[in-house]
């Protein structure tokens, strides 16, 4: 490839939730009866040349997982079933401390979900409430608001509220 191409092109609805190292988008290639193989390969192209370390795939499915090996894109995947259930609370029990580990040695990471809406920006504002970057769900909410230019509705809030019964974070010393 050359030219403009050889970069990529920008994944859907792209955000940045801190900037630089945390950001979300739909998932590359689009979602469900709108994906395109050619376009999920120009966005990794472009995740891969913006330094992007890993992906997070929130999907119930495997979807695009192999894809992101194939980009050398590390991947992991924590499904966030569409009923926001225990298994909802157990996904984020795992997720946010490996999360934060990825992020504190450096990763740039993109979290999607198959459209940007209620329950990636629910599972946002729960991290940045459960990692103490604002210490309440209503402010963490506000932020993701703001960010996506979008309300959030109640399956997103619900998400927020489970950093109540998660294991608080353990901060460990810099090394």
């Amino acid at each position: 490839m050359r030219g403009r191409w050889a970069a990529g092109i920008v994944p859907r609805n792209f955000a940045w939730i801190i900037q630089d190292r945390l950001a979300v988008s739909e998932r590359p290639g689009g979602y469900a009866p709108s994906h395109r193989k050619v376009r999920r390969q120009e966005e990794l192209l472009w995740l891969r040349a913006q330094g992007f370390d890993r992906v997070i795939s929130l999907l119930s499915s495997s979807h695009n997982l192999h894809a992101y090996g194939e980009f050398h894109l590390a991947w992991s995947h924590f499904p966030v079933s569409l009923t926001l259930d225990a298994d909802a609370e157990s996904t984020l029990a795992g997720l946010y401390p490996a999360m934060y580990d990825w992020l504190r040695k450096g990763e740039r990471i993109l979290v999607h979900q198959d459209e940007l809406g209620d329950r990636i920006m629910g599972v946002m504002a729960g991290y940045i409430r459960w990692s103490g970057i604002l210490a309440d769900g209503p402010r963490a909410i506000t932020v993701v608001e703001q960010i996506l230019t979008r309300q959030m509705g109640s399956a997103g809030r619900r998400l927020v509220a489970m950093v109540d019964n998660l294991p608080p974070l353990e901060h460990k010393p810099e090394s």
